[in-house]
């Protein structure tokens, strides 16, 4: 078993933290709050607000798809967001890099292109958000908010409004730091965010407030740009293909709807080759919209991948509203 796969069945159980690891833990969470009060006192504010989504967690949390919809709505609302991101699994040939719906997922990295693609908005990418941030302002002075991808840890950067995912499924775990468990920080981190997105719903902690949020899946893409209803493969085979944070969320989707799935789980931002899907037979391939991205120039035919949506009940959508006004300066 890898070893990823046997930390996180421990992370993700009812056992107790491994004691072995645990002194590594207790110097990763000195380390890391050091880094903090460091960071912290060096960071810039932006002319803008800066709404930072995170989480505190290793593994897929919904963070992606929240993005998604926060900018939707912030448009709905009148502001004009820009988003920014450390591009996880790209390289590009210089930071910061704009992306678009043409750039090169191995230069963007995955969840970048998405975006860029599902949003049509001023995305940039750099390791330093600061950077990134300054770039796109000069680039887009009509930006009035600035949306910062994964950048709950990254303190060099000021921020206005803070919201931490939660898989509501996993929680956090066994509440133990990196390596004994799934923590980049501790759980009393939460008590410090403006809001907590709990995908999957149900799970709550110390935060301030909380929101539920859940994924929907109703159709799968063609490559061409064909959209077909999900329910019709109800009843088939299919192999399905994840190389995300938690892929089996991915699965219990499919077979929710009633979809015969073999699956087949990679790593989190996998870079695809065309032999990773010949799977020797004619059943259709569904994968997500994530690993999409990454096999637009060798998509077969008989592939679709499936987009996901953040649905938030209205009640929950109000109060983001109102969180993201009293930003306003």
């Amino acid at each position: 078993m890898p070893l990823k796969t046997w930390l996180e069945s421990i992370w993700y159980s009812d056992q107790p933290a491994p004691f072995w690891l645990l002194p590594f833990s207790w110097l990763y969470g000195i380390i890391s709050r050091r880094r903090r009060a460091s960071l912290t006192a060096e960071a810039e504010r932006l002319p803008v607000p800066v709404i930072v989504v995170g989480n505190i967690s290793l593994g897929g949390t919904g963070k992606t798809p929240f993005v998604i919809w926060l900018v939707e709505r912030l448009r709905e609302w009148g502001y004009t967001p820009g988003v920014i991101s450390r591009g996880y699994g790209g390289e590009a040939p210089q930071y910061p890099m704009a992306v678009h719906g043409e750039s090169n997922p191995v230069y963007s990295g995955d969840e970048p292109l998405l975006m860029a693609r599902r949003l049509n908005v001023p995305l940039v990418i750099d390791p330093d958000r600061r950077a990134a941030a300054r770039f796109l302002l000069a680039q887009n002075p009509s930006v009035d908010v600035l949306v910062a991808d994964d950048g709950l840890q990254h303190y060099r950067l000021a921020r206005d409004l803070e919201i931490c995912l939660v898989d509501g499924m996993r929680g956090l775990g066994n509440g133990a730091l990196i390596p004994a468990g799934p923590l980049r920080e501790a759980p009393a981190r939460l008590r410090e965010v403006q809001l907590a997105v709990v995908n999957g719903g149900g799970w709550r902690s110390d935060a301030p407030e909380h929101a539920d949020m859940f994924l929907r899946m109703t159709e799968a893409h063609t490559f061409a740009g064909v959209r077909e209803p999900l329910a019709g493969f109800k009843g088939q085979t299919v192999h399905a293909v994840a190389g995300i944070g938690n892929p089996e969320r991915f699965f219990g989707q499919l077979r929710w709807q009633g979809i015969n799935v073999i699956p087949h789980a990679f790593p989190d931002h996998h870079a695809f080759n065309p032999s990773d899907l010949n799977f020797g037979d004619t059943h259709p391939v569904l994968m997500t919209e994530k690993d999409a991205v990454k096999c637009s120039a060798f998509a077969q035919p008989h592939w679709r991948f499936v987009p996901v949506v953040a649905d938030l009940h209205a009640d929950y959508t109000a109060l983001v509203r109102k969180l993201v006004n009293s930003l306003k300066r």
